[in-house]
């Protein structure tokens, strides 16, 4: 049964409201409603109109654009750093296919990874998957706000949003042409803080319930699916819970996301809080760097069985 696709859906939390601010009362019910859905799914749809829908239609346009390039042209998009770079159509997720463009929201950082790509230049390209990353950033520091005031943990705001940085993943899904469902992209946890997830009109997103259910996730244009990862389950010690999803593609169309990681800096060591440490909260991880762990990581994924890539498996106590 833990294997059966339930036609159930994510809460959803409606932040199209522009004039929000903490402290009111809708800043109060939708801080609870994120605590809510964090802490018993890991996930939920937001409602974020902050990113009109030319943006977005410039943005698939311009994923279009990109993995139509000759392959040799998209190896160019390299990272030592695990998912950070090109990532090609494996045995494991043959549908698959995916770029990353770190701190895209800065627009010298995106035109300095264009240029990679079309040395000629395309600020076309640039700029819109600048505006795109700069906006849906904004969704992802009003979640983790609400998250620390949920928590009692305003002091380490600042100190918080800080010590991450975004890394924004373009993502293509080949349909396989069929009407069974294929694996676009096995069931996983994200190592990072938090991702935003966006995509066109092709769904496949599901989500796993703690029961071992899974959802498929249906949304809407102006939907985002925001997730929380690992690593914001060991910074609160495990208030917030990891969202386990999974990719799986139906029909002969394509279907492009993207994903707006956020993730601990470089050398940045991760542990939670001892507000978040008590009787009943024993502490769950060992502090651990981030950088080491998608070491950890990337070298386990070579292994062969593989073995268990988990935070818990890396310094769980």
């Amino acid at each position: 049964m833990g294997s059966e696709t339930h036609v159930l859906d994510l809460p959803v939390i409606d932040f199209s409201n522009s004039e929000l601010k903490p402290g009111t009362n809708e800043w109060n019910s939708l801080k609870s409603q994120v605590q809510k859905a964090l802490e018993e799914i890991g996930c939920f749809k937001a409602l974020f109109n902050k990113v009109p829908r030319e943006l977005q239609r410039a943005t698939f346009d311009a994923l279009e654009e990109l993995f139509d390039l000759p392959l040799e042209t998209k190896t160019l998009n390299y990272s030592p750093k695990q998912s950070h770079g090109y990532i090609g159509q494996a045995p494991m997720v043959p549908l698959y296919e995916s770029l990353g463009f770190e701190r895209a929201h800065i627009l010298e950082e995106a035109e300095k990874l264009t240029n990679i790509l079309w040395p000629q230049g395309n600020p076309n390209f640039s700029k819109t998957i600048q505006a795109f990353s700069k906006q849906v950033s904004e969704l992802d520091q009003l979640v983790k706000r609400m998250v620390m005031e949920s928590l009692g943990l305003e002091k380490y705001k600042e100190e918080f949003l800080n010590s991450n940085y975004y890394l924004l993943r373009v993502m293509k899904y080949d349909g396989p042409k069929s009407a069974e469902k294929n694996i676009g992209m096995v069931p996983h946890k994200d190592p990072n803080t938090m991702t935003i997830l966006h995509q066109n009109g092709i769904n496949g997103m599901e989500i796993q319930t703690k029961t071992g259910e899974w959802i498929d996730v249906k949304v809407s244009p102006d939907s985002f699916i925001v997730m929380a990862g690992e690593s914001l389950n060991a910074w609160t010690n495990g208030r917030v819970q990891p969202a386990p999803h999974r990719v799986m593609m139906t029909g002969s169309e394509a279907r492009y996301s993207t994903g707006l990681f956020s993730i601990f800096k470089e050398g940045q060591m991760v542990q939670a809080p001892e507000e978040m440490v008590d009787e009943e909260h024993p502490l769950l991880y060992k502090p651990f760097d981030y950088g080491e762990f998608l070491d950890f990581r990337q070298r386990a994924t070579k292994e062969v069985p593989r073995p268990d890539i988990s935070l818990k498996a890396y310094c769980g106590l």
